[in-house]
């Protein structure tokens, strides 16, 4: 393959969100506000929590993690797009390349395990209520969310060493932020190594917190089921309401983005999916929590 040359150091060139150069003042802010609203929305989130006793719980407390998750992958990408939507140059350093890539994929493999955890103590809350206090405490609610981050940055630091000691041909990265699927492309050597260990790690991470997921979800609804009044129905099934959403969209999108057939994968397509989960479902999740639950919605209206 031939090598491109390059300054030195060198600079990976960046897609823009759109092919349109007119349309990029458009997207900016577009993207800017909905970046807004999902920091407003999680920061007042946590805080609200912060402040009511009421709110001091197993639940609220990995609620409070997901959100400080959502600011911070959404930080570790949106700024440098909103930069470059602008910029007349849009190449990043690979240093900055792959700063972004390691705190994206460990925020991204962080969200998986305490979607997990959140599935986990639903389940505990609803199917074992006597011993949910016992289950649940403080100290086991910390090493749950020590042992999550522990593992997503750890995680994070094996891929990108992985991924940046290959040697690069290309520059010209065909996607507006860095991830570790199109870096590979770019390589200059045989890549099948990074994808083992790429997709060994991705798939222990994700497909384990899925499953327990899933395991959490059918108990629960097996013993909502059982609950012989309607409102006793509604009312377990309201406690675990939101994080069901939040789990639907979440694990939609990125089977939508994995596993989908390549007849209609496309560039624009991969680019809308992208823009969905770095900014539109953080955005999200706030809102989906506060609508969807009494407790918050009655700490936000001061009740």
């Amino acid at each position: 393959m031939e090598v491109v040359n390059q300054t030195y150091p060198p600079r990976i060139i960046l897609l823009g969100v759109s092919d349109v150069p007119y349309l990029q003042v458009l997207f900016f802010i577009i993207f800017l506000v909905i970046y807004m609203i999902m920091l407003s929305g999680n920061l007042l989130l946590v805080i609200v929590v912060r402040i009511n006793p009421k709110l001091h719980t197993p639940m609220y407390f990995f609620l409070s993690n997901l959100s400080v998750i959502d600011m911070s992958f959404s930080s570790s990408i949106v700024p440098v797009i909103l930069v470059k939507m602008l910029a007349k140059d849009r190449s990043i350093s690979l240093l900055e390349c792959g700063i972004q890539v390691f705190f994206s994929l460990a925020l991204g493999a962080i969200e998986c395990m305490i979607l997990a955890v959140m599935a986990y103590d639903r389940y505990a809350a609803i199917c074992k209520p006597l011993h949910y206090n016992a289950i649940m405490n403080t100290k086991f609610c910390y090493c749950l969310s020590v042992l999550t981050w522990s593992i997503g940055f750890l995680n994070s630091i094996v891929l990108v060493s992985h991924t940046f000691q290959l040697p690069f041909c290309r520059w010209h990265l065909n996607h507006f932020f860095c991830e570790i699927p199109p870096m590979l492309r770019i390589a200059c050597t045989d890549t099948w190594l990074n994808l083992i260990v790429v997709f060994t790690s991705a798939g222990l991470i994700v497909m384990s917190s899925f499953f327990l997921t899933l395991i959490s979800y059918i108990r629960i609804i097996s013993t909502i089921l059982k609950i012989r009044s309607s409102q006793g129905r509604h009312k377990a099934f309201s406690t675990c309401g939101s994080h069901l959403t939040v789990v639907t969209i979440f694990y939609g999108t990125i089977m939508f983005m994995y596993l989908r057939p390549r007849s209609i994968s496309t560039h624009e397509m991969d680019r809308v999916v992208s823009v969905i989960y770095t900014t539109v479902t953080p955005m999200l999740n706030p809102f989906i929590y506060s609508m969807r639950n009494k407790d918050v919605k009655g700490s936000f209206s001061g009740k």
